[in-house]
């Protein structure tokens, strides 16, 4: 009777150390928005700084199915990254690279690579330590102009 009282309460604890370590992970689901498909359907998205952030990007649902992709960039970044993910139209790689440009990768803070449509992929990573404003945007050659949003970084 001791050994089961003893186990049932090590589950427990076990069990809601899981909760709270689940607790602090940001969760969040991102598609292509459903009557917009070079939007997604969320532009803000709020974490806390250093965070454990698990982002899944789902490619589905939308009216003109293409492939999307998700980066997070540095504040003051994102037009600098969007004008070099266009360049990349010019690249017989784009494709294989997921229009993620070489160049940008400084300012690059978590990204997926591409996702073909009615797929996802799940990505983790650790929100920026200081607060700020973190645009995100899909680098597909033109997407990036309405296919982005801002990822608010609070203490």
């Amino acid at each position: 009777m001791k050994h089961t009282r003893l186990l049932i309460t090590t589950l427990a604890a076990l069990s809601l150390s899981a909760f709270a370590q689940d607790a602090d992970v940001a969760t969040i689901e991102l598609k292509p928005h459903a009557q917009n498909p070079l939007g997604y359907d969320k532009t803000e998205l709020s974490v806390k700084a250093g965070q454990k952030v698990k982002l899944t990007l789902n490619n589905t649902g939308s009216i003109a199915p293409q492939p999307h992709n998700f980066l997070l960039v540095k504040p003051g970044k994102l037009d600098a990254v969007g004008a070099l993910a266009n360049a990349m139209l010019a690249d017989p790689q784009g494709m294989a690279k997921s229009y993620i440009p070489e160049a940008a990768k400084p300012d690059l803070l978590a990204n997926t690579k591409l996702v073909q449509p009615n797929q996802t992929e799940t990505i983790e990573f650790t929100a920026p330590a200081e607060e700020g404003d973190y645009p995100y945007l899909c680098t597909f050659p033109g997407h990036w102009l309405l296919m982005k949003g801002v990822m608010h970084v609070t203490k």
